[in-house]
C-alpha cells in the first residue's frame, strides 16, 4: 500500500523541478550567445592589434627613410667640405699669380734684356699654376668665348669688327674654377658692333 506524500513536500519538489528546468533552458539558450560575444571581442582585439602593427610598421619605414636621407645628406656635406676646404687660401694665392702674370707680360712687351729674370718669373708662375692644378683649380676660359655672366664679369665694351657682338675680346684678370665651382670670375672686355661712320655723320648733320 503506497504512502501518500505530504502536499507541501509535493509542492516543494515541483518548484525545484521547475527551477532546474528553467536554469537548464537558460544555459542552453545563453551558451551560443556567450561564444559569439567572445569571438566578437577576440576579433576586435585582433583587428586592433593589426591596426597598431600597421602604424608601427609605417612609423618604422618613415624613420628608416629619414635616417637614410640624413646619412646621405651628411655624406654629401662631408664631400663638399673636403672639396672646398682650401677655398680661402687659394683665393689668397690668386693675386700673387696675377702679379706674376703682369710681370711676365710687361717684360715681354718691353723686350727687356733681363731675360734671366723673366725666365725666373715664368718658372715661378709655372710652379704656382701646378699647385693650383693639384688642388683642382682650373682657369676660366674667356678670350674669344661668348660672354657668360656665370663666370665672366664685364668691365666694359670694345668695338670689334673681327668678333661677333657680346664676345670676350680682352681678359683683364683671369678667372678660376675650383672643382667646377666658380672661385673667381674673369674680368673681361666685351665686343660690340662697330658703329657705322656714315650713318653717324648723317645723324650728326641732321
Amino acid at each position: 500500500m503506497s504512502k501518500k506524500k505530504n502536499p507541501e513536500v509535493e509542492e516543494l519538489e515541483t518548484a525545484e523541478e521547475a527551477v532546474t528546468e528553467e536554469h537548464t533552458a537558460e544555459v542552453v539558450v545563453d551558451t551560443p550567445s556567450d561564444e559569439a560575444a567572445a569571438l566578437t571581442a577576440l576579433q576586435e582585439e585582433l583587428d586592433g592589434c593589426r591596426a597598431e602593427l600597421e602604424q608601427q610598421k609605417d612609423l618604422y619605414l618613415r624613420t628608416r627613410a629619414e635616417t637614410d636621407n640624413f646619412r646621405r645628406r651628411m655624406q654629401r656635406e662631408k664631400e663638399e667640405l673636403s672639396k672646398f676646404a682650401n677655398e680661402s687660401i687659394l683665393r689668397e694665392i690668386l693675386p700673387v699669380i696675377d702679379n706674376l702674370e703682369r710681370a711676365v707680360s710687361h717684360a715681354r712687351e718691353n723686350d727687356a734684356d733681363s731675360s734671366s729674370l723673366l725666365d725666373g718669373v715664368e718658372m715661378t708662375l709655372s710652379q704656382f699654376q701646378k699647385v693650383l692644378e693639384k688642388f683642382n683649380v682650373t682657369p676660366v676660359e674667356a678670350h674669344g668665348k661668348p660672354f657668360d655672366p656665370a663666370c665672366h664679369e664685364a668691365m666694359g665694351q670694345m668695338e670689334s669688327a673681327e668678333c661677333a657682338p657680346n664676345t670676350v675680346v680682352q681678359v683683364l684678370q683671369s678667372g678660376y674654377m675650383l672643382n667646377d665651382r666658380l672661385l673667381r670670375p674673369a674680368l673681361v672686355m666685351v665686343s660690340k658692333a662697330v658703329a657705322d661712320s656714315g650713318a653717324s655723320t648723317a645723324a650728326q648733320e641732321n
